[in-house]
């Protein structure tokens, strides 16, 4: 699997990061490097998620304000302020769902899934895309998620763990079980 550099920082812009935040933290009006940065990632994770475009705009913009609220509680672990965007990302997704303002789907032109399906099998490809799709679908939302992170999105298993408030080991296993169930639900339609 490559690394997509989108997600993954070296140590230097991650200190030049961790400046550009310490100064937002000072003077909100600082807030902006960040927001020009990170906007357009996190509005593409909650799209890709939704049907509505309005509507993920909406949840993009309640994740900046709660994240310019909330900064003063930002702790650097390591990983891209993005992990913690992310992870209110989420919440507001969820809170979205719950509220049923959004309905969950998944944006499958951004996605690769061929390279998921060759870990499946080798035959008629477009058959496959349509049983995978398919497969997809039948996943519980936690399961899909951490799928789209580690192989559409290709994020660290530290990267996921942070996002999902959980160890890097439990990201792996969670990922690892996830890519096992889907494989299962792959197989059946064969």
């Amino acid at each position: 699997m490559t690394i997509n550099p989108m997600y993954h920082q070296t140590h230097d812009r991650l200190q030049e990061e961790l400046a550009i935040i310490s100064q937002a933290k000072q003077d909100p009006a600082r807030f902006g490097p960040l927001y020009r940065r990170y906007h357009e990632q996190i509005f593409r994770y909650i799209y890709q998620r939704m049907e509505d475009q309005e509507l993920a705009f909406d949840v993009t913009s309640q994740v900046f304000v709660k994240a310019l609220m909330n900064l003063h509680k930002y702790e650097y672990r390591g990983v891209p302020f993005s992990s913690w965007l992310y992870r209110i990302a989420k919440s507001e997704l969820y809170q979205a769902f719950r509220d049923k303002k959004a309905t969950r789907t998944v944006n499958v032109e951004s996605m690769h899934l061929f390279e998921m399906i060759e870990e499946f099998e080798e035959e008629d490809n477009s058959a496959n895309k349509r049983k995978l799709l398919n497969c997809l679908t039948l996943l519980k939302d936690d399961d899909l998620q951490i799928l789209e992170m580690r192989y559409f999105e290709r994020r660290s298993y530290k990267e996921i763990g942070e996002i999902l408030d959980i160890s890097e080991n439990n990201a792996k296993v969670k990922s690892f079980r996830a890519l096992n169930r889907l494989k299962r639900l792959f197989m059946k339609q064969l």
